[in-house]
């Protein structure tokens, strides 16, 4: 098996490329810079790996970059400015696609508009996978299996401060700065109102929450039938993205160490209610967003090779069996409940 890693000189991409080699998998280092790339496969662990140099200006070249693979991992942000030149190439190419984005306006666009060619083409794109995007796409749609039918979802990502990338930073102010969606009777449209304050695993007190464009309001309503589907952070969270300018961005470090990131933890919470007001609550958590990030996207790239989903552009919860996806991914810490 060979995967493909563009974005493999960056932060989430150079963990990515370890996490490949940890399992055995051949990593292919794609990007601009032939000497960037050697130097992550050294820091990576994996010194042998192929290098293959491409950038998103020509379509043809990265197309050659990722043949003869058999998936890719797109872990280059902001994917707004850089991820569709990745999945045109990657279908053109006959590779399996899936990214580390979390930015609501991208994710929506790609299940949009690549289905048909990842059809025609026999793979599939599955982007946000993430440890926002596919745990709480996923566990969405375990808690939405214990309702007759749905009236109401609410998708939060319920961490509290920590440490980020400037990545990650970067991306963050972009989503803040566009504002959230929610889904209700059928389309997409901007967020009104505010987000309720609830409760969360392991804390007291109520939490305030700020609506917030996280992925589940673009993937949770293509495989839950919902009349209503919103989502939001912690309200002291979206007041330090509001705060993001791009001189704060440009003074967040480029990677977390080890240490600083494995003192963090990140926590997906989705509750839903029927039309009686019976309602159900799941959660999935872990530590090390970033690794876990990792873990993710190669645990997701393995199975549409070795197990295969649906071809076409699919949300996490289309393309993986939820339990199984979940249940792998507890050796790493996480955990998860359905009540």
């Amino acid at each position: 098996m060979r995967i493909a890693v563009y974005g493999a000189t960056g932060f989430t991409g150079g963990l990515a490329v370890a996490e490949l080699g940890r399992r055995g998998i051949s990593p292919v280092l794609v990007g601009r810079d032939a000497e960037r790339l050697h130097k992550a496969a050294v820091d990576a662990g994996v010194a042998d790996a192929e290098v293959r140099v491409a950038g998103l200006d020509d379509p043809a070249a990265l197309a050659d970059a990722f043949a003869g693979c058999d998936a890719v991992v797109n872990a280059a942000g902001p994917f707004e400015l850089w991820g569709e030149p990745v999945v045109r190439a990657a279908i053109a190419a006959g590779c399996h696609y899936v990214d580390t984005a979390g930015e609501q306006g991208y994710i929506q666009r790609i299940l949009d508009t690549f289905g048909p060619d990842a059809e025609r083409a026999g793979v599939t794109v599955v982007p946000a996978m993430a440890d926002d995007g596919g745990p709480g796409d996923l566990i969405a749609g375990l808690v939405a299996r214990e309702l007759p039918g749905v009236a109401d979802v609410l998708v939060v990502d319920a961490r509290l401060p920590g440490a980020a990338s400037r990545g990650t930073a970067r991306s963050m102010a972009a989503v803040f700065a566009a504002g959230p969606l929610e889904y209700v009777g059928g389309r997409w449209r901007p967020a009104t109102g505010d987000a309720p304050a609830i409760t969360v695993p392991g804390e007291d007190d109520e939490v305030a929450l700020t609506p917030f464009a996280l992925p589940g309001v673009v993937t949770v309503p293509r495989h839950v039938r919902a009349g209503r589907v919103r989502s939001g952070i912690r309200t002291e969270v979206a007041q330090l993205f509001g705060s993001l300018t791009p001189d704060v961005v440009d003074s967040v470090p480029e990677v977390l160490d080890e240490e600083a990131r494995r003192s963090t933890r990140w926590l997906m919470l989705v509750e839903a209610a029927d039309d009686t007001g019976r309602r159900t609550r799941g959660w999935v958590t872990g530590p090390d967003a970033y690794g876990l990030t990792a873990v993710i996207a190669v645990e997701g790239v393995y199975r549409l090779v070795t197990g295969g989903a649906p071809a076409g552009a699919r949300t996490p919860a289309q393309a993986f069996d939820a339990l199984d996806f979940l249940d792998a991914l507890a050796p790493h810490g996480v955990t998860w409940e359905v009540s």
